[in-house]
């Protein structure tokens, strides 16, 4: 299996999890704001319902006056009116017109009982098939013989006589729960045909962030096996050399003094070559970890590029380089941090300079101080580096020239180590340059007071 082919095998993973998660969530959501919505739709029946029912019951209960017998005042509360006499129901025709009632406007029904429960007349809507149901109860739902709902509420009347609290009977108010069942009916629907297309939404977007998600882990693969592709390339030429080296002893069958020694200075020349790389690379692994921070204390950056300028002016000779310092700070600019690696980091820089800077060019060391930022230059007139390069230059054993050549000396380690040093010390390192106008490396540092 390629490593194209496990990304996207992990990024299907990251997918199918992704998608799971907010479709769960999603439902559980979606379940608790259907279940919301159909309890403030189920209150406000309700509610309504009551309000209805105490208006009409105050109404009637301020008309009654015997027992079980509608008055004409009451009557007018009450549209398209039957009253129950000998076992059959009968139209009342009426004289004065209605009062307007509440109940026109949302098809109620009314039902009159007496005090045994016995049926006395019923108004409004006359839906078919439902149960006799008497005395006082809160809101309830009850069928017909169809199976459609209603709810209802009754109430008790009594008589309006300041003399008798007798009781006239009850008043049952309903209303078909048909509505309500339309307006859940609609919210399913929108539910049903917009939960795919949700899903369907969060399905890409899922894969689009698995994509994002899986974006640094690549990198980081990718930059592994740069790593260990330019690792090897380092490691395999002293190897090469010491083996050639030792292959051709073990061919002479005899050898001088001198010869011995010239072979044992080839051996020495490469094991230094390979300890050092090693050591260069335990260097930036527990940098990188932060478990190794050396002993710090107050530097003294003057200090330490005089002391880099006296030490790399040797080599700024032999590459017939000018090599000069600019301090532009009038006072000592404190740095908290390990003198020894705050030493490499600069010497690296300039050792850099230097070694792509022609014959006849010039590096320049600066000191400057802004913004209680020690800010150290190290500027030269070389080849300078293509702009697509500035962001790859600071990864390990990366080199400007592709055939990797061993003119300017070093691992293609420098850099990333000053870059790395100049994180652990709470800093950073810049760059501009120009393809053969030369560059300019930047290090910020706090500045202890």
């Amino acid at each position: 299996m390629n490593q194209n082919s496990i990304f996207r095998s992990t990024r299907w993973r990251l997918t199918v999890i992704y998608t799971g998660v907010i479709s769960l969530l999603l439902i559980v959501c979606g379940i608790g704001v259907f279940e919301a919505i159909a309890h403030a739709h189920r209150v406000t029946l309700e509610r309504e319902l009551k309000s209805v029912a105490g208006t009409l019951h105050d109404n009637l209960e301020s008309t009654l006056k015997q027992v079980g017998k509608l008055e004409v005042a009451s009557q007018r509360y009450l549209p398209n009116l039957y009253l129950y006499r000998n076992s059959s129901w009968f139209l009342v025709e009426q004289s004065q017109p209605h009062i307007q009632s509440p109940i026109y406007q949302g098809g109620y029904y009314v039902r009159l009982f007496d005090p045994s429960g016995n049926p006395i007349g019923r108004a409004g809507r006359q839906p078919q098939g439902l149960p006799i149901t008497s005395g006082e109860s809160d809101c309830q739902l009850i069928e017909d013989s169809l199976g459609n709902r209603y709810q209802e509420i009754s109430l008790p009347l009594s008589l309006h006589s300041p003399d008798s609290n007798s009781l006239w009977g009850y008043l049952q108010v309903g209303r078909s729960w048909q509505e309500f069942n339309d307006y859940l009916a609609t919210v399913r629907l929108i539910v049903f045909w917009g939960t795919p297309l949700i899903l369907l939404l969060v399905l890409v977007v899922s894969w689009w962030l698995a994509g994002i998600a899986m974006q640094p882990l690549y990198q980081s693969y990718r930059q592994i096996q740069q790593f260990t592709t330019d690792a090897a390339h380092e490691l395999r030429t002293p190897l090469a050399a010491l083996r050639a080296t030792v292959e051709s002893l073990v061919r002479m069958p005899n050898f001088s003094e001198a010869e011995a020694r010239d072979i044992l200075k080839v051996v020495e020349r490469q094991n230094q070559r390979l300890s050092e790389l090693v050591s260069d690379l335990l260097f930036l692994s527990r940098l990188d970890r932060r478990i190794y921070q050396g002993e710090r204390s107050l530097c003294s950056l003057q200090d330490t590029i005089a002391d880099i300028e006296e030490e790399l002016a040797a080599l700024a000779l032999e590459k017939q380089v000018t090599l000069t310092t600019d301090i532009r700070v009038q006072t000592s600019v404190p740095v908290m941090g390990n003198e020894e690696q705050l030493y490499r980091m600069v010497f690296n820089l300039v050792a850099n300079a230097i070694n792509y800077t022609p014959a006849g060019g010039r590096v320049t060391i600066i000191l400057d101080y802004r913004d209680n930022q020690a800010l150290i230059k190290v500027r030269d007139t070389g080849i300078g580096i293509a702009s697509e390069e500035l962001n790859k230059i600071f990864e390990r054993f990366y080199r400007v020239e592709n055939d990797r050549s061993r003119s300017t000396g070093g691992s293609g380690l420098g850099l990333p180590i000053a870059r790395a040093i100049a994180k652990s010390h709470q800093g950073s390192i810049e760059v501009q340059s120009e393809l053969g106008r030369g560059s300019t490396f930047t290090i910020k540092l706090p500045v202890s007071n």
